[in-house]
């Protein structure tokens, strides 16, 4: 079967993979509101088309800190990748790297950050979760060694979302399968050879010499952040990362400002894909309130077609971050999957744009 745009990929992913694993990386919390209405505000947004320009040639590339994207399209951080496909963080970084786009590593990725440098000559960002102070410094100056360019500190976890599906699933680390786990695991024989005979991935940045404190995984795996980081402590960090720094997780436009203010040089607008505070607004409808903010505005959640992308770069986005796209991709064909992907996306921009009687997004012909 042709799979033709994202949600053709997750139905294959949903079918590849196994129900506890499918519902980790497609799951909210609670109710899933805010996961659903991520999407149903992409829906409710209508584009106006501007006719009779001359659109023979589009140009969707986007400038970032004067480097040129070919696409205002970043592969978000997203954790456990390995669940997905063995090295899943490799082959996403990979991908982007192949795309000519950024991929921003977890925290609670599976293959650590020097493996990721290691194995791919792209641009590198570093996902940075504080669960303690040491420990995050030791993840800074990892990141900084490894060369990455870019230092996103995600701001809306000072506690895990309550994540239902996961725990109807019984989905904790380490794993504990149950007998009804065990056999939904044996009908899915590609996945099973693929990840699951290798055992459950690791949290491979908690697992070097340099990790003093026992803690430190579980507090990870249980989203247990440090709930007393402040502004203080992001002026901190803005001081000790020399490099660009981004902050994650901003819906209100003063938090922005006042983060742009501490020398932070771009922000996300984002509500965790739906999966922390049920009841937050979904981005997208936040997004025209930055148009103050002075600095790059990047938007996530809800993305599924490159008419939404679109959308967003019209509201005032300079890009835009996906996450469980990209891992439908994954899941269902590794490295190549996530490429096909973000090109469906990309064939899309340009299709709406040139419908739109636009050959870039800065201009109207």
């Amino acid at each position: 079967m042709a799979l033709l745009n994202v949600e053709d990929y997750r139905q294959e992913a949903r079918r590849l993979l196994p129900r506890f694993v499918f519902d980790y990386l497609d799951g909210g919390s609670e109710d899933e509101v805010a996961v659903k209405e991520n999407r149903a505000a992409f829906e409710q947004i209508r584009l106006t088309p501007r006719l009779l320009n001359d659109v023979s040639v589009r140009d969707q590339s986007v400038d970032w800190f004067g480097r040129r994207l070919p696409t205002p399209i970043v592969i978000a951080p997203t954790g456990l990748n390995g669940l997905y496909r063995k090295d899943g963080d490799i082959l996403l970084a990979r991908a982007a790297a192949r795309l000519g786009i950024p991929f921003a590593l977890s925290t609670a990725s599976n293959n650590s950050i020097e493996q990721v440098a290691n194995a791919s000559n792209g641009d590198l960002w570093f996902q940075l979760y504080v669960m303690n102070r040491d420990f995050a410094d030791q993840l800074v100056d990892r990141a900084l060694a490894a060369s990455f360019s870019h230092l996103v500190l995600t701001v809306d976890v000072p506690m895990g979302g309550k994540r239902e599906r996961d725990e109807r699933n019984n989905f904790i680390m380490p794993f504990h399968f149950r007998p009804k786990t065990i056999a939904d695991v044996l009908c899915h024989p590609r996945w099973l050879w693929n990840v699951g005979r290798h055992g459950a991935p690791a949290m491979a940045n908690l697992a070097t010499a340099t990790i003093t404190d026992p803690n430190t995984q579980a507090a990870l795996l249980s989203r247990k952040m440090d709930a007393s980081f402040d502004w203080d402590d992001l002026k901190r960090l803005r001081d000790r990362w020399p490099r660009r720094l981004l902050v994650k997780g901003l819906l209100h436009p003063a938090d922005a400002e006042r983060a742009v203010s501490l020398g932070v040089d771009a922000v996300v607008v984002s509500n965790h894909g739906g999966r922390q505070l049920d009841a937050a607004p979904a981005p997208i409808e936040v997004l025209p309130g930055f148009s103050a903010v002075k600095a790059p505005i990047v938007v996530d959640s809800g993305i599924r077609r490159g008419s939404d992308i679109v959308k967003a770069m019209s509201l005032g986005a300079s890009a835009v971050m996906i996450g469980r796209a990209a891992l439908f991709g994954l899941a269902t064909g590794g490295e190549k999957g996530v490429v096909d992907v973000v090109g469906l996306l990309q064939v899309e921009i340009d299709r709406t744009l040139a419908l739109m009687g636009q050959r870039t997004f800065n201009s109207r012909s």
